[in-house]
């Protein structure tokens, strides 16, 4: 048998826009890390050969450097029924019900393991990062959309149809913009990056109309619009204006200018931050977990959003135990760490 210390695990976090892979160790030691283009326009079949071949060469290299691969861990974005290895759905990539388990199989002749991007994610948080010492932790990814894993004694529970987590469509606001769902007021058409920025923007637009009258009001309608249903490895978010088309303002500087007193940057993360602190407190009452563990683009304005978020959360609060409230410890890493575990564990069943 290989010594553990030669094995590596081949890992892919796949997005939208690109694909963070890596050769990880057993005990979740990266050797070699590499990024690639998923260029999604070209179609779902040359995104699947695309991951088949960077999985390939990356194999090939483990094997030059005298390691061994042991397993394939995949993770992607939408819907993924794990047990079938099937990525059913993805509106980021174009995925429609495919066998990705077994075409990996059988091009790398390697076991494989098929996840979610954020489950995964929340996964490696949980064994490896920031909910490390928790034995029930919420993972929540903030970026152009929500969503989360909730972990218990290291598993990430998937749901009976692959679509466990989707806390980003929890309704917190019924008379609220409307969400890429088709529905109004969910979540992440509030408090994620995009949204904070879009409101912004529209915010800030029509302040701008009110002295100058706009020559049409498409940009406010479209600042309004749905998020995307992207979720970790998102950015930050950004949004623009009309009219002139001011310089693009991302989420992050939302936050900075909040914190720096400017009263409608003000009024968009407080009108955030309230409607994340009640999806969290919904999310307390069904899981009751240690520790929630946020991660993705918003979740990096630290304490101009972790202690506006602990005191809302704790005010939500009555019989339910308050959770530590922490930020993610493993950044942009923790897709491909998650992918590496699921196909360890595979090795173990």
């Amino acid at each position: 048998m290989t010594p553990a210390h030669e094995r590596v695990v081949v890992a892919l976090d796949v997005g939208g826009t690109g694909m963070k892979c890596a050769l990880i160790r057993p005990d979740g030691a990266v050797v070699h890390a590499e990024r690639h283009p998923t260029e999604a326009a070209r179609g779902a079949e040359a995104v699947v050969d695309t991951i088949l071949a960077v999985a390939e060469g990356l194999a090939e290299k483990a094997r030059a450097d005298g390691l061994a691969p042991a397993a394939l861990g995949i993770v992607v974005p939408g819907v993924v029924d794990e047990a079938r290895g099937v990525a059913v759905w993805s509106a980021n990539v174009g995925f429609r019900d495919v066998p990705l388990r077994a075409l990996a199989t059988a091009r790398l002749g390697l076991p494989t393991a098929l996840g979610h991007d954020v489950r995964a994610g929340g996964l490696a948080e949980a064994r490896l990062g920031a909910g490390r010492d928790a034995g029930h932790v919420l993972f929540v990814a903030i970026g152009t959309g929500i969503a989360a894993a909730h972990v218990v004694a290291g598993s990430a529970a998937t749901g009976a149809h692959g679509a466990a987590g989707e806390l980003g469509h929890i309704l917190v606001r019924p008379d609220g913009p409307p969400c890429g769902c088709g529905r109004a007021g969910c979540l992440e058409s509030i408090a994620s990056a995009s949204a904070v920025a879009r409101r912004y923007a529209a915010l800030t637009s029509a302040a701008g109309s009110a002295s100058t009258p706009a020559t049409d009001g498409s940009a406010v309608e479209h600042a309004g619009s749905s998020a995307a249903t992207d979720r970790a490895g998102s950015d930050g978010g950004s949004a623009t204006g009309s009219g002139t088309r001011p310089t693009m303002v991302s989420a992050a500087e939302v936050a900075a200018r909040a914190a720096a007193g400017e009263e409608i940057a003000s009024r968009v993360w407080r009108e955030a931050v309230a409607a994340l602190a009640d999806g969290l407190a919904t999310g307390q009452a069904l899981f009751d977990v240690e520790t929630i563990v946020l991660g993705g683009g918003l979740a990096q304005a630290g304490a101009g959003l972790f202690d506006p978020l602990r005191t809302a959360l704790r005010d939500r609060l009555t019989f339910h135990r308050e959770p530590r409230l922490v930020p993610a410890a493993l950044g942009d890493e923790a897709g491909c760490l998650g992918a590496a575990l699921l196909a360890l564990d595979q090795l173990e069943t």
